[in-house]
């Protein structure tokens, strides 16, 4: 063997050795952004869904040896509130906490996920899950770009700068903020002036008189302080045609970066996460009346008589502008409906 032959096999094994002795992680890392609305969490009564993004990223790095990391950026500090769905439809965001109905514009299909009344417990919005509604929602999100990996529902209640709203009749002539398409045409239905705009908004408009009311979860009611700003809360406790998805959410660009075993992580995770979900929104529906009521705001529920109101004109206005307007969209409320 040549001097200079000799030289280049010790030079290869050297090489060889380095790899091999060399942290797999440090080969193999990847990182994944999740940004989120809603306020970070700093203790137990914090926001459960900044709450459950944390988990999320903690368990993925725990189970993967620190090769897949999560990092989180709560409070709209990546990006605006309602870019977040057409930013993971593109890849450019990675992931998201998301109520999904904010992607309405780009996807109407979406809209039937804050449908009025159309899911009106936590078990039944869970039951989507696996039926064919389920199976429909993930097919057309996935080509659209995004996958569901956590399923969370939530109810919600109406917070009002003046008395209670229970029944149609009480929003009449007020300007509300609904949610999405279909909670505002309920709203117009009623004789009231919907205002759309996030939940992260609220608390701006309300102060200023840009809104009299909003509808929004259990959660959000809380964590943006309206108790501040609000004379009167209807809960979710009793009766709510309020229940919005509010989803884990992953750009598929993201998930086929993933490997097949990353990809199986955040799969079982993000399931695994869906009773934390549903505890952490019930918990806020009964800790909801308690906020406001500490604050000196008068606090109500909802009962079966105007639950019924409400319903009816959710049939008139919202369900029948989604079966004629939305692509195949009277076959997806069947669906939905079919779900008990």
């Amino acid at each position: 063997m040549t001097h200079l032959a000799f030289r280049t096999l010790v030079s290869a094994v050297v090489c060889a050795a380095a790899l091999a002795l060399a942290p797999a992680t440090a080969l193999a890392e990847t990182t994944l952004k999740l940004s989120h609305q809603f306020p970070a969490s700093t203790g137990p009564d914090g926001d459960f869904r900044d709450q459950l993004a944390q988990r999320f990223a903690a368990e993925v790095a725990q189970k993967t040896g620190g090769s897949l990391k999560i990092e989180i950026y709560p409070g709209s500090s990546l990006m605006k509130t309602k870019s977040q769905f057409g930013a993971l439809r593109k890849g450019t965001l990675d992931m998201s906490v998301l109520p999904l109905a904010y992607g309405g514009g780009e996807v109407p299909e979406v809209t039937i996920t804050l449908m009025p009344a159309l899911v009106q417990s936590y078990e039944q919005g869970l039951r989507w899950k696996g039926a064919p509604i389920g199976n429909e929602l993930e097919k057309i999100l996935e080509a659209k770009g995004i996958k569901i990996l956590t399923w969370v529902w939530q109810a919600g209640g109406i917070a009002s700068r003046g008395a209670p709203i229970t029944k149609p009749a009480d929003i009449k002539g007020l300007k509300v903020r609904g949610g999405d398409r279909s909670m505002d045409l309920l709203i117009n239905g009623a004789g009231g002036a919907a205002t759309n705009l996030p939940s992260s908004e609220i608390y701006s408009a309300m102060s200023t008189g840009v809104l009299d009311a909003a509808l929004t979860s259990s959660t959000s009611l809380i964590s943006y302080r309206l108790n501040e700003v609000a004379k009167a809360v209807t809960t979710a406790r009793g009766k709510s045609f309020w229940f919005m998805f509010e989803p884990l959410l992953i750009s598929m660009e993201a998930w086929n970066r993933l490997s097949p075993e990353e990809q199986k992580v955040v799969t079982e995770v993000g399931a695994s996460l869906e009773p934390f979900a549903v505890e952490g929104a019930k918990r806020d529906d009964q800790r909801l009346a308690e906020v406001y009521a500490a604050s000196g705001d008068t606090v109500v529920d909802m009962d079966e008589a105007a639950f019924a109101e409400w319903v009816a004109i959710a049939k008139e206005t919202a369900y029948k502008h989604f079966a004629e307007s939305v692509n195949n969209g009277k076959a997806l409320m069947d669906m939905a409906q079919s779900v008990k």
